[in-house]
């Protein structure tokens, strides 16, 4: 750049930060919007089943069978309630009053002491699957530790010829939300990055300011430039807060380290920006911008990025789609640095498609715009 150049950059990057300044919204798509969502859902999604509405029907109670039943009262994924019929309790499921039933029939007593395999009777609600599947695991952990205990009050060795060592890595408690949190960053923040351009460039074509800049003799590359670089700075001050919120709000572990996290996120906001970008060059309307950010961003980035659904289970045509995907690369990152630390085997090459994808939306984004106002 020469002398001019220069001094025209100098003269846009002062009126974006004095717009920024006048106009708050940009403000509040950096740090309020994700504050916001990041709280809403990072308090309100969860793959943690707790305080399960459990109807317990024991047709013939004894000491065994209070002391199994008192495996689920001790628990805190359940919220067990008492049945005197089977056809009670199903008729409280059948009214959505409880999620599973356990059934000890009358012969419970006398099989688990005479040949250790109880009939116990589990009937589950099988409208959300992967609900039902959780609370079948919860039922056979609390019989398996009922077993062990039996086993060991009777003196008797474990019922289980092989006894398992459980080992959990990188998120000792399996808690949802250590998983789900960095997740959450990452798709909150593909949405304010791409809104962050589209939207404030959308409102300057409709105020007109777009138009006075295109009649002074400013190139479009340096309007561009001018554009990322305060939206640039914004995103990763709304990063910064989002991080923030997650270690101390909501005590997810960091791992990794900042410098790593600084520069994984500047080469996403990149690509969110640019997103942004080449979204406002197509619409010239804020609210048009802003249902065309929502779908190409904030949706591809919820569905298909491996946040909530597995993307090795999805099919083969789907899994070739989520590599156009920018949050998909980052969650990767943001998982490993918050929970497992710097690991340059996943790091490297989810970076490198990251810093493919911002190289590939800004470079769309320079020659679809164009000086003109047509």
């Amino acid at each position: 750049m020469n002398g001019a150049s220069l001094q025209r950059l100098r003269g846009l990057l002062r009126k974006e930060f004095l717009q920024i300044l006048r106009d708050p919204s940009a403000l509040a798509i950096a740090f309020l919007l994700p504050a916001v969502l990041l709280f809403i859902f990072g308090d309100g999604v969860s793959l943690d089943a707790r305080n399960i509405p459990l109807a317990v029907v024991v047709e013939q109670p004894s000491t065994t069978t209070a002391a199994f039943t008192a495996q689920f009262k001790q628990s805190s994924f359940f919220r067990p309630q008492r049945f005197l019929t089977i056809q009670e309790a199903e008729k409280a499921m059948d009214a959505h009053e409880v999620d599973a039933i356990i059934w000890l029939q009358s012969d419970f007593d006398r099989k688990a002491h005479s040949i250790g395999n109880a009939p116990i009777g589990v009937i589950l609600n099988g409208v959300n699957a992967n609900n039902a599947r959780i609370i079948e695991g919860y039922v056979q952990q609390a019989w398996a530790n009922w077993l062990t205990m039996e086993a060991q009050s009777a003196g008797r060795g474990p019922p289980l010829p092989i006894a398992v060592e459980r080992q959990v890595r990188f998120n000792p408690a399996v808690s949802s939300r250590d998983y789900l949190v960095p997740g959450l960053i990452a798709v909150i923040m593909t949405l304010t990055g791409a809104l962050l351009t589209a939207l404030v460039i959308a409102r300057e074509w409709e105020r007109g300011t777009m138009e006075a800049l295109m009649v002074t003799r400013v190139t479009m590359r340096e309007i561009l430039i001018a554009k990322l670089v305060p939206y640039f700075l914004l995103g990763m001050g709304g990063m910064a807060a989002s991080v923030s919120m997650a270690v101390f709000l909501f005590d997810v572990p960091l791992r990794g380290s900042i410098g790593v996290l600084i520069g994984v996120s500047s080469l996403f906001m990149l690509a969110a920006l640019g997103m942004g970008l080449v979204i406002s060059s197509f619409a010239r309307n804020q609210f048009v911008a802003g249902q065309i950010a929502i779908i190409t961003t904030f949706l591809p980035a919820f569905i298909l990025s491996g946040f909530i659904f597995d993307i090795s289970s999805m099919p083969q045509a789907v899994q070739v789609i989520t590599h156009i995907v920018a949050a998909r690369y980052f969650i990767e990152i943001l998982q490993t640095l918050f929970l497992a630390g710097d690991v340059w085997s996943v790091i490297l090459p989810n970076a490198v498609a990251l810093a493919l994808m911002a190289v590939i939306f800004l470079g769309i984004a320079r020659a679809i715009t164009r000086k003109r106002l047509d």
